[in-house]
């Protein structure tokens, strides 16, 4: 009876490893080895703003332009919002079912709805002030969006549509976690927010890295700190991306220090609540746009920045370069092994390739 026993120990304690390590293998077991890029466009254009909208990638630019690239027809269809003389530097895009919205940095904040069906453009909210400077906008549905920037008082501007972005309404201060001096965000590829189902994550950087929590669809909001590289205008959180509820990773950088690796990528299992810095010294430096691939189970993520391409299959502990491509701003999936990334002068398409890893 004893030997029995034991033999039965024996295998429960090895069915035991073998099924915790299957919790932490990848979701698939695969992994990607290599990609293939073809340009869709080339022009004398900054994209830092693109939006997946079935076959059509949206895309808001410099010189007041805005459009989107068909991948169907290839073809790209772009037109231009005329306002007063001013040369409109749009940074942020966002939809619903029927509509794109696009937004310029600086003063004065005007944000445009833009009809799909024949991109006729209506001024939906304007906002004047020296310090506006407006960095992301995503929508939760068809009815509810968000837009945040700057501080321009004692707190982050906030906008809210509850209408389908016919109009929207900014936050007062006393809503919202106060800011400190010299914190704000920045405008590097529409990752400043991100929204899963009615949670809303917000990413600040400069003196302060923080991420600004509401679990409401930002009727109340919580504030934590993160271990990102702060203290200067131009440290912090420039982009960010969570799989999940629970799942999140932040990453950015010092703009002024591109090549540094050390306290510029963090991870969350818990919602954002506490993070831990994740591969210092080692993977990319300053990143403007951090992805989670889809259907990984959040194992997954690819960056895109100053130090090209890279791509990670363990959750962020090690990532491969697939390309030194540095003038790539932003990137979004169209699903797991197809993304589509722009930035300076272009957009691309990134055809991922996979190796399967052996049981």
């Amino acid at each position: 009876m004893r030997k029995c026993f034991m033999i039965l120990s024996v295998l429960f304690v090895l069915s035991s490893c073998k099924t915790a390590f299957k919790v932490i293998d990848p979701v698939d077991k695969t992994i990607y080895s290599s990609v293939e890029i073809d340009t869709l466009f080339q022009d004398n254009i900054s994209i830092r703003s693109i939006v997946v909208d079935g076959n059509k990638i949206w895309y808001s630019a410099n010189k007041s332009r805005f459009g989107y690239y068909d991948l169907q027809s290839s073809k790209k269809i772009e037109s231009k919002i005329v306002k007063d003389s001013l040369q409109l530097e749009f940074r942020s895009a966002a939809q619903t079912a029927k509509n794109i919205f696009v937004m310029p940095v600086s003063n004065p904040a005007l944000l445009f709805q833009v009809s799909k069906k024949d991109l006729k453009t209506t001024l939906v909210y304007e906002e004047r002030h020296e310090k506006v400077f407006y960095d992301s906008m995503q929508f939760w549905n068809n009815k509810e969006g968000i837009a945040m920037g700057d501080p321009v008082s004692n707190c982050l501007s906030v906008i809210v549509t509850r209408d389908g972005g016919a109009s929207w309404n900014k936050l007062d201060c006393d809503q919202l976690p106060k800011v400190s001096n010299g914190e704000a965000a920045f405008a590097a590829s529409n990752t400043n927010i991100v929204v899963k189902g009615n949670n809303t994550w917000i990413v600040t950087g400069g003196v302060k890295a923080r991420v600004l929590f509401s679990s409401d669809k930002g009727i109340s909001w919580q504030s934590y700190d993160t271990p990102i590289v702060q203290g200067k205008s131009m440290t912090g959180i420039f982009t960010a991306d969570f799989y999940d509820a629970k799942q999140g990773f932040i990453a950015g950088g010092d703009y002024e220090i591109l090549n540094q690796n050390q306290g510029n990528k963090a991870v969350s299992v818990n919602g954002g609540k506490s993070w831990s810095l994740i591969a210092d010294n080692s993977g990319f430096g300053y990143t403007s746009c951090i992805q989670y691939v889809p259907k990984s189970g959040g194992k997954s993520l690819v960056s895109v920045g100053a130090s090209g391409i890279y791509y990670s299959y363990d959750s962020g502990l090690t990532w491969k370069q697939f390309s030194t491509d540095a003038s790539l701003y932003t990137i979004r999936f169209i699903d797991n092994q197809t993304a589509v990334a722009a930035g300076k002068d272009k957009m691309i398409r990134i055809k991922f390739k996979k190796k399967t890893l052996n049981n």
